[in-house]
C-alpha cells in the first residue's frame, strides 16, 4: 500500500464566490447592462412593473424550493392556481353559499381557495408518501386533472368581476409597495428564517440529502413531505388569486399555465440542486427576477418573446452546469 496521501482540491477564491453568490452576482450585472441599453430602466414604474410581474412566479417558486430540497417535485402548482382562481369569485359573487354580508365573502374568497389549494397539496404528498409513487407521476395527477377541476367549475368559461375590496392583494399599495410584492417578501423571508433557523427546515434538508440516513435518525419523514407538499399547494392558491385580481377575471384555461415551469427555473437558476439536499431561498428569489429581468431586457430591446424563451432554456443549462461544476471542485 502506498504511503502517498492523496491531494484535496480546494475550490478557488473565484469558484466559492460564484458558488455562494453568483445569482446575486448574475443579477448585479443584468442591472448594470440594462441600465446602459434598456431606456427607463432604472426609474420606479419600470421597476414596479417588473416586481409585479414576478411576484407571482417567486412565491410558487418558494414553495417548489421546499419540495424540491426534499427530493421532489410538483407539476400541479399551476393547476391548482387554476382551482383557486376559478373558486374565488364564485365564494364572493356568493354562486356556491349565501353570504351573510360581501365583506364575509371576501373574507371566504381569500381564505377557502388557498386551504384547498393546500389540501390538493397534501393530497400530492400522500401520493408520493403512503401509495409511494414517484412524486413527477404523483403531481401529474393533478398537473393533468386539476386543470380540468377548474374548467368544471367555470363552465370553461371566462368570470369577469370588479370586486376593489377582494383586488387589494394585486392593485392595493403600502407606502407606494404594492401589496402582493410585500406579500412575496414576507413569504420569502418566512421560508427563509423556516429552512436556516428551525428544526423542520433541517428535517427538510436531511431527507433531500439521504432519506434513508434521515428516517434512520428518526425523523418522520413521511410527514414532513406531506408538509412540503402542503406548502407549496397554499403558495400556488394565493398566487392563482394574485393573478384573477390582476386581471379583474378568472379564466381555468389560462391561470398558472405553463408556472411549473417557471417556478423550477426559478430554482435552478437560484442555485438550488435538482436532486435535493439544499434549499436556497434567496437563491431563488433572485433566479426569478434574473429571469424576469432578462426577458423584460429583450422585450425592451425589440425581440421577440420566443427568443426570451430560449434565452430562459438557455439559463437553466448554465444554472445546471454550474452546480455540477461546483460539486467537481
Amino acid at each position: 500500500m502506498s504511503d502517498r496521501t492523496v491531494p484535496i482540491r480546494r475550490r478557488t477564491p473565484l469558484a466559492e464566490l460564484l458558488s455562494r453568490h453568483g445569482s446575486l452576482a448574475a443579477l448585479v450585472v443584468l442591472v448594470a447592462v440594462n441600465a446602459a441599453i434598456t431606456p427607463h430602466f432604472l426609474s420606479w414604474q419600470t421597476l414596479s412593473v417588473n416586481l409585479t410581474q414576478v411576484t407571482t412566479i417567486i412565491i410558487v417558486a418558494i414553495g417548489m424550493t421546499m419540495v424540491i430540497a426534499t427530493g421532489g417535485i410538483d407539476l400541479s402548482v399551476g393547476a391548482l392556481m387554476a382551482i383557486a382562481g376559478a373558486l374565488a369569485p364564485l365564494i364572493f359573487e356568493g354562486k356556491l353559499f349565501p353570504l351573510p354580508s360581501p365583506f364575509v365573502g371576501v373574507v371566504l374568497a381569500y381564505v377557502l381557495p388557498v386551504l384547498a389549494a393546500g389540501a390538493f397539496g397534501w393530497f400530492n404528498g400522500m401520493l408520493v408518501t403512503r401509495y409511494r409513487i414517484q412524486p413527477i407521476i404523483a403531481t401529474l395527477v393533478l398537473f393533468i386533472a386539476g386543470r380540468g377541476i377548474a374548467q368544471v367549475m367555470t363552465n370553461g368559461n371566462l368570470q369577469p368581476f370588479q370586486n376593489p375590496p377582494f383586488q387589494v392583494i394585486a392593485m392595493g399599495h403600502v407606502v407606494g409597495v404594492p401589496v402582493q410584492v410585500i406579500a412575496m417578501a414576507l413569504i420569502g423571508a418566512a421560508a427563509a428564517w423556516t429552512m436556516r433557523r428551525t428544526v423542520f427546515g433541517r428535517q427538510i434538508l436531511a431527507i433531500g440529502g439521504n432519506e434513508r440516513a434521515a428516517r434512520l435518525a428518526g425523523i418522520p419523514a413521511d410527514r414532513v413531505k406531506r408538509q412540503v407538499y402542503l406548502i407549496s399547494g397554499l403558495c400556488s392558491g394565493l398566487a392563482g388569486l394574485i393573478v384573477v385580481a390582476i386581471n379583474s377575471s378568472s379564466d381555468a384555461n389560462t391561470n398558472g399555465l405553463g408556472m411549473e415551469l417557471d417556478a423550477i427555473a426559478a430554482v435552478a437558476v437560484g442555485g438550488t440542486p435538482l436532486i435535493g439536499g439544499r434549499a436556497a431561498i434567496l437563491g431563488t428569489m433572485l433566479g426569478a427576477l434574473i429571469i424576469q429581468i432578462v426577458r423584460y431586457m429583450l422585450l425592451a430591446n425589440g425581440v421577440p418573446d420566443a427568443a426570451a424563451l430560449v434565452v430562459k432554456a438557455g439559463l437553466i443549462v448554465l444554472a445546471v452546469a454550474l452546480q455540477l461544476q461546483g460539486r467537481r471542485t
